[in-house]
């Protein structure tokens, strides 16, 4: 089993060191797995910075492969935050360092933070939806990056009064973007574990993408804590099955592996 989402000590946001996250995912029965530390620039923060140091990332990651071979496979990711008028940043990032996996996300829209739900402020939730949406239409429309999609409905985490519009519309034209791109989309699990009553996307939204000809999705935990590795992966999996997903992806140098899942 992989898990494809999952943050160290190198994130601003997590204090658990890389060493710590590895000897669980062994604990756990995971045979690989990929940190996705944060890369947010211009989060709108000035208390945090979301950034780090690639080298000695790339030299730590390259340390526990070796002292945990035939243990666990450990893969170089990272979790982009991006924003429209960073892209030329972010590909710079992308020219410069190399990363076996990339998570496209958007944690901040409109340069308001999700997480503090500036967002809502003044306006409706339907409205704060739609432009989420818009972002992210623009982003993957202008930017290629990326493996897959993060949490795709993120923006549901952060209000208590979800739109009774569904969006789909507006998520038919990201995948509809980023499909022929080959690119894919997460299963985050922490979803649950914030309240939510699903993980992310939610259930109408993988179907809507495996009716839109996804195939490639990836599923990741989102830890930012050992308490939270593979966190509702055999649910994740059963579920996976159930909408007609046959395959799971791990990712190398940039390109999806598939694994069955009946094997996992």
């Amino acid at each position: 089993m992989f898990d494809y989402h999952m943050h160290s000590a190198f994130s601003a946001d997590c204090e658990i060191p890389m060493e710590e996250m590895v000897k669980t995912s062994i604990a756990k029965g995971l045979s690989e797995i990929c940190f996705t530390d944060h890369v947010d620039y211009e989060y709108p923060d000035d208390t945090i910075t979301f950034d780090f140091d690639k080298h000695a990332y790339a030299e730590k990651i390259w340390q526990l492969n070796q002292q945990f071979h035939g243990q666990l496979t450990i893969k170089k990711g990272v979790e982009i935050g991006l924003q429209p008028h960073l892209l030329d940043r972010y590909e710079k990032l992308m020219d410069e360092h190399a990363f076996d996996f990339v998570i496209c996300s958007l944690h901040t829209v409109e340069n308001k933070s999700l997480h503090y739900r500036e967002l809502f402020e003044d306006r409706t939730v339907e409205d704060a939806f739609e432009t989420y949406y818009r972002e992210l239409l623009y982003c993957v429309q202008n930017f290629n990056r990326y493996s897959v999609l993060g949490h795709a409905d993120l923006i549901k985490r952060y209000t208590d009064q979800p739109p009774a519009h569904l969006f789909h519309d507006a998520l038919e034209q990201i995948f509809k973007t980023i499909i022929p791109e080959g690119k894919g989309i997460e299963l985050n699990t922490s979803g649950s574990r914030y309240g939510l009553p699903h993980n992310m996307p939610s259930t109408d939204i993988l179907k809507l993408y495996k009716q839109c000809g996804g195939e490639i999705i990836t599923l990741g935990s989102d830890a930012h804590r050992t308490t939270d590795i593979a966190h509702e992966f055999k649910e994740s999996l059963e579920l996976f099955q159930s909408i007609g997903f046959n395959y799971l992806a791990t990712f190398k140098d940039g390109k999806p592996d598939f694994h069955a899942i009946s094997s996992l």
